[in-house]
This record gives C-alpha cells, sequence and structure tokens, in this order.
C-alpha cells in the first residue's frame, strides 16, 4: 500500500521542539487509563518524523497499542510503511479506535484486537489473527503493563504481585512464544523496559522487578535467537506521558510527574517511538541485538 503523502497542514515546527512541563491539571483515572481523559493529552503524531520507507511491506504487532508508547509507535510504524494490529484491554476500545483512525491516516490498516496478554490463549489468537488477516508477522512490539505503586511491601497484595508479573512479563513470554512461529530471519522483537528495571523503584517494588525482568529476558531470548537471524532489543524509558501515570498516582503528584528529570519534564510517546522504529528496522539496527536503550531526559547514569 502507498503511503499517504503529509499534508502541508502537517509541516514540522520550526525551532527547538516544545513538549508541554509540569505543573500539569491534578487528575487520576480508574484504571486502566484512557488517554482521551488525559489532560494535556499525550502527543503521538511526530509531526516532525518523515517516513522513509524503513518497514514498507511489513507487519507489526504492538501490545497496549491503544494508547501512550504503543499508539505512537504504531503510527511511526505505518508511517514508515508498516501494516500495524494492536492488543489492548476491552475497556481500552475507544482510545483503541483513535490509534486505528491515526495508522489509517498514515495510509496503512490497523487490527483491532481485544484482550488480555496475561492468557496465553488470548496471545496464541492475537498472533494467529495477524498472521491471516494482516499477512505475515515481521514485527513484535511487547509493550502492555501494569503499574501500582504502594508505599510499603506489606501494601502488595499477593494478587497485585500475580497482575504485574502475568501482564508485564509473562503476557512477554507469551507473546514472543507465539509469534516465533511466524518470525523469519530479518524479524524482530522489541520490548518495552523501564529505568526502573534499572535502578528500582521503592513504592514499584512488583513493577520494577518485572522490568528488571524484561530487560534480562531480553539479553537471554536475543542470545537465543542469534543464529535465526532474529533480533531482540529493549527500549528502556524514564518518565513518559501516558495514562499508566495518572490511573496510578494520587492527583497531586501527577501534576508534577517528570519533573525531578534534568529536562523537568516527563516525555511525549512521539519522542520515544523513534527508537522503535530504529530497532525494528534492518536499515538501521541489522547489527544490534540484545541491547536495552534508555531514554532518560539528560539522566545519565542509568545502572
Amino acid at each position: 500500500m502507498m503511503q499517504k503523502a503529509q499534508t502541508a497542514s502537517e509541516s514540522p515546527p520550526q525551532g527547538p521542539q516544545q513538549e508541554p512541563k509540569p505543573p500539569f491539571p491534578e487528575q487520576h483515572q480508574e484504571k486502566p487509563g484512557i488517554e482521551s481523559k488525559l489532560k494535556p493529552r499525550p502527543r503521538y503524531r511526530a509531526a516532525g518524523y518523515r517516513g522513509a520507507g524503513k518497514l514498507n511491506g511489513k507487519s507489526a504487532l504492538i501490545t497496549g497499542g491503544d494508547s501512550g508508547i504503543g499508539r505512537a509507535v504504531a503510527v511511526l510504524f505505518a508511517r514508515e510503511g508498516a501494516q500495524v494490529a494492536i492488543v489492548f484491554l476491552p475497556e481500552e476500545r475507544d482510545d483503541a479506535a483513535e490509534t486505528q483512525r491515526a495508522v489509517q491516516h498514515e495510509g496503512q490498516g490497523c487490527l483491532l484486537l481485544p484482550g488480555d496478554v496475561t492468557d496465553p490463549a488470548f496471545c496464541r489468537s492475537a498472533v494467529d489473527d495477524t498472521v491471516r488477516e494482516l499477512g505475515g508477522l515481521d514485527i513484535l512490539v511487547n509493550n502492555a503493563a501494569f503499574q501500582q505503586h504502594q508505599k510499603n511491601l506489606e501494601d502488595v497484595s499477593e494478587e497485585q504481585w500475580d497482575r504485574t508479573f502475568k501482564t508485564n512479563i509473562y503476557g512477554y513470554f507469551y507473546m514472543a512464544r507465539a509469534a516465533l512461529r511466524h518470525l523469519k530471519p530479518g524479524s524482530a522483537i522489541i520490548n518495552t523496559g523501564s529505568i526502573t528495571g534499572l535502578q528500582g523503584n521503592k513504592k514499584l517494588l512488583d513493577y520494577a522487578a518485572t522490568k528488571g525482568a524484561i530487560h534480562a529476558f531480553t539479553k537471554s531470548l536475543a542470545q537465543n535467537l542469534v543464529e535465526r537471524q532474529i533480533r531482540v532489543n529493549c527500549v528502556a524509558p524514564g518518565p513518559v506521558w501516558t495514562p499508566l501515570n495518572p490511573s496510578d498516582k494520587p492527583a497531586e503528584e501527577v501534576a508534577e510527574f517528570g519533573q525531578d528529570t534534568p529536562y523537568q519534564r516527563p516525555a511525549q510517546p512521539e519522542e520515544v517511538a523513534p527508537a522503535f522504529v530504529f530497532f525494528a528496522s534492518e536499515i538501521d539496527s541489522s547489527y544490534i541485538t540484545g541491547e536495552v536503550l534508555t531514554l532518560l531526559g539528560g539522566e545519565t547514569t542509568a545502572a
């Protein structure tokens, strides 16, 4: 499918890119969080990004693709020529529909796959549906996540611990295992890690533990698949302005989110998504596998 030409109204901004800074409006949402209710809206369109056909003819499956980082990745993959399938929870359907429209605006198809990555049967069916509808699978992005701050270890219930691990690392394993039947030499798996998986976080004991596991899973799977010429890498951001945070933190903390970075703000999804394009594209990263790339807004002590 031919890529849609960018219109004059989508011309990139001139001069340094300006992104929103705290303080943000105080706000809180019930989980899983809906992007359309977030103020200010996360930026995902990346008006200054010019596609170069790096993913022409490719098909990508993105978990957590309805909003946040996943949405921005879906849009840039489409701008680079890829068809996209996105996995999301059923209650996030409205956000998923907006992502679908954004991908279609780039001239590519977008398959919607509602379901829960904690269910291995759903993961298998999501992969099978992607292959059937899009004609194959070349790129898997494991991005879905669950996060819940707790002040003390005693406050972390067994149910929360299980849900965090089953979403954040079991789901990655289920999706990768299901996808491998279809991935060919030159394909890529990209995992979403976190700075918390490198530095820890005293209020995110379970979440940080899963992100550390994702980093180790990335490096181990890269070693396991290197002879099959399937690359496995990880993007590990610091704070990013997505619905994950206002559905977790108190409203007054959300207002200051990201202020303690050297850039004094969180990343916007459109600033993180190009790293996923880099790892997805053989043109850019054919010699790179097993890497964990940190995006930290000026912080230089990731580990």
